[in-house]
Parts: structure tokens; sequence; C-alpha cells
């Protein structure tokens, strides 16, 4: 048995993936003018657009066709584009209305999250730096819950809803690629996304297509600005180990950060910076015990083999 080795080029896909999705935020300030229901029914449908091309141009519509045919995976997509849709939605209007830290915050959480279902969904055993990893992480929401007069709820939902959405996917697993996945997700949103875009323009008006071309064609790129990072994402997967991918994933919630706190100028009171270095603590912690538990796991394989 051997290990997966790191390659350069799948690093390259990993970081470009985490960097692109840390940019997120400037393309959604770049449209803010535009309701954050109105952006969300746009990013649907123009990643339905943009995922359809790309099968056409790959010549993957015999792929996508077996996908469709499995009533499991569809099933398990349409739950999946359920929760992505809540996490898209609330991560817009956090950006729009200047919380882009605390939606940073969500994606800090998140891998501790992830440990938490696996002991809630899953009936994982926790191990001792786990334990402590989500103690520190409970401390640092209480804290963080006095700095925001309540519960980071941006963070939360973002947390919880990506969160479920990865363990989600993991059921359909290498079964479904990024492209395919997401063409049937956006699919299942589709309906919803038609119905958002009437309410929106019934109730306050759209505005996406009243800025000039420029704009109008900068918001229709939500699609492949959607989709070019799952693309790259499941490109690393297949090239790097999950132990790389979990301290890169690392980078985009960093560079949100510091965008809400050097660029955008954000609020930072000392109480929710002592919440947020008692956060990083508990990723340390996890980072670590993440590191050392896959270490210990390649050493038992390899005396196997002797």
């Amino acid at each position: 048995m051997t290990t997966q080795r790191i390659s350069g080029i799948g690093l390259a896909y990993a970081f470009a993936a985490y960097g692109l999705w840390g940019m997120f935020p400037l393309y959604f300030l770049s449209i803010r003018e535009t309701n954050p229901f109105e952006i969300v029914s746009y990013r649907i449908l123009f990643s339905l657009i943009f995922c359809a091309l790309v099968i056409s141009a790959i010549r993957k519509w015999d792929r996508f066709a077996h996908i469709f045919r499995s009533k499991r995976a569809i099933l398990t997509l349409g739950l999946a584009s359920a929760l992505i849709y809540v996490n898209w939605q609330v991560f817009v209007i956090a950006v729009v209305n200047g919380e882009v830290v605390e939606s940073s915050l969500g994606y800090f959480i998140n891998p501790i999250i992830t440990v938490i279902l696996g002991v809630v969904v899953l009936r994982e055993r926790l191990r001792r730096m786990q334990w402590i990893a989500v103690g520190v992480s409970s401390i640092a929401v209480i804290v963080l819950s006095f700095s925001y007069n309540g519960l980071p709820w941006i963070s939360i939902t973002l947390a919880l809803s990506f969160g479920l959405y990865s363990l989600i996917k993991k059921r359909v697993g290498a079964n479904v690629d990024a492209i395919s996945g997401l063409m049937i997700e956006s699919m299942w949103m589709t309906p919803l996304a038609i119905v958002q875009w009437f309410v929106v323009s019934s109730a306050v008006g759209v505005t996406a297509f009243a800025h000039g071309v420029p704009y109008a064609l900068w918001i229709m790129a939500a699609g492949p600005i959607t989709a070019i990072p799952l693309m790259f994402f499941a490109a690393a997967t297949r090239r790097i180990p999950l132990t790389a991918i979990g301290l890169i994933q690392y980078s985009t919630p960093v560079f949100s950060f510091c965008l809400g706190v050097f660029v955008l100028n954000e609020p930072m009171p000392a109480s929710r910076w002592i919440g947020f270095v008692i956060v990083w603590i508990a990723l340390v912690i996890l980072t670590v015990d993440m590191l050392t538990h896959s270490q210990r796991s390649r050493l038992a394989r390899a005396a196997e083999l002797v």
C-alpha cells in the first residue's frame, strides 16, 4: 500500500479553488446594487446554463444521463441543493450587508461543525484532542455571542449548512462528478430561483439589467464563478491527500477575514478579537490532531506490510 504523494499541480488546483472562494465577497460586493435574493436567483440559473455548456464541451452527457437515472443520487442531490441554497443566500445577504467578517467565522468553525456532525449523525467517536477542540470552540461561540449581542447566526448557519451539505455529498461520493452534481443541484433550485425572481420583481423591482451591459454581463458571470472553483477542487482531490486539502481550506476564511477587517474596516471590538483567537486555537488543536492521527495511520499501515 502506498501513500498519496502531494503533486505541485494538485496544490495549484487546491489553492486556486480556495483562493477563488476566498474572493467571493469581492464579487458579490461588486454587484451589491442588486437585491441579494435577485443575485442568488441569477447565480442558480447561470450556474445551470454554464454547467450544461461545460458538459456539452467535454461531451459528458452520457455520464450525466447515467447519474440522472439514479433515483438515490437525484434525491440525495435534491437534499444537498436545499442546503447549498441556504448557504448561498445567507452568504450573499451577509456580504451585501457588510458582515464579511462574520461570514468568514462560519468557515473557520466549519471544521469543528464537521467533527460534531460526525458524532451526532455518523455516531463516530472523538479522540481526546477533538473533544478539546470542540470544547474550546464552544467557549469561542459564547464569547462571540456577547460580542454580537446574541448568537452569531450568520456564522452558525453558514457552518451548519455547508457542513451538512458536505456530509450529504459524501453519500454520492465519487459516483457524481463536480459539474454533473452542480447541474443537478441547480436543476432542483431552478423553480425556487424563478419564483424568487418574480417575487423580487413584483416587490422591489429587478435591477440586474438596469445598470448597463457590463454590469449585466458581470452578474451573468455568476455561473462560471460558481462552477470553476468546484472544477479546481475536484481536480485537487484527485491529486493530493485529504489532509493537505484540510489545511489549505483555511485560506478561504483567512482571506475573507482580512478583507473584512483591513479593507472594508468592519468593526472588531476587543471581545470579537478574543472570540476569533479562541476559534483559531481550536483549529490549531484540531489540525495538530489531524496530522498526528494521519501520521500514526500511515505508520500502522506500514507496520502491517512488514
